[in-house]
């Protein structure tokens, strides 16, 4: 947030660069479960079998996909900023913490996962019942849904190892897309909105029509194209 605020570049741009920079830090932070919370929760869920998911398995299975879509979001942020007039470098307020504030931060975020994950526990019975019969297909396009709700959420509430390797990867890749759309969707989103004052509707103007383009590019890449990138660590 502070490199984009002293960019010398427009409001308006340094809106859409901040947009797409959490597009890119959105799909990134998937690749392990250090990322974010998605990732953490996912690989915990599929840690037994049949999948024994380790440290990289978001990296092999999802990597080949996501590291594209990341570069492509370098080049559109450089489109952007190529194209943008000279503004003044604005300071983001910058609030002061305490040792305790940021051990209270991550206790809250540790309570925060681990409730997802006994979410998850709670919600076998339904994914076992009713998601295993849905097609991956229709998973990608539901997932819609984290524009508005935390993707992490999302996938306490859906992923389980009984599901099919392409169910797991078309609803992770429809949450992470997603998630960039409007501001509730992602961590990333939210921390960037609150520190550059970018409102709702600022955000949409670009993130709807950029994340419903990204969703239609990488629908036809994984149900139409043949060629499946899978990188192995």
């Amino acid at each position: 947030v502070e490199l984009v605020n002293c960019m010398p570049l427009e409001r308006k741009t340094k809106i859409n660069v901040a947009i797409i920079a959490c597009f890119s830090i959105g799909l990134g932070a998937v690749l392990t479960p250090l990322g974010e919370p998605l990732s953490t929760i996912a690989i915990a869920k599929l840690q037994g079998p049949p999948y024994h998911a380790s440290f990289f398995f978001l990296f092999d299975n999802l990597g080949g996909y996501v590291i594209p879509g990341v570069l492509a979001m370098g080049l559109l942020g450089v489109l952007f900023t190529g194209k943008s007039a000279a503004d003044q470098c604005i300071k983001a307020v910058e609030d002061r913490e305490t040792l305790r504030d940021v051990v209270m931060r991550a206790g809250k975020v540790y309570v925060f996962v681990m409730a997802l994950l006994l979410l998850g526990g709670g919600m076998k019975i339904l994914i076992d019942k009713y998601l295993l019969t849905v097609p991956p297909q229709i998973l990608y396009w539901v997932n819609m849904v984290s524009a508005i709700l935390d993707n992490a959420t999302m996938t306490a509430a859906e992923i389980a190892p009984s599901m099919s390797i392409s169910q797991i990867t078309a609803a992770l890749i429809g949450l992470l897309i997603a998630g960039g759309m409007l501001i509730p969707g992602n961590i990333p989103n939210i921390i960037s909105a609150n520190k550059l004052g970018i409102t709702s509707k600022e955000w949409a103007r670009l993130g709807i029509p950029l994340g419903l383009i990204l969703m239609v590019g990488y629908y036809v890449w994984f149900f139409y194209i043949p060629f499946k990138p899978s990188l192995s660590l």
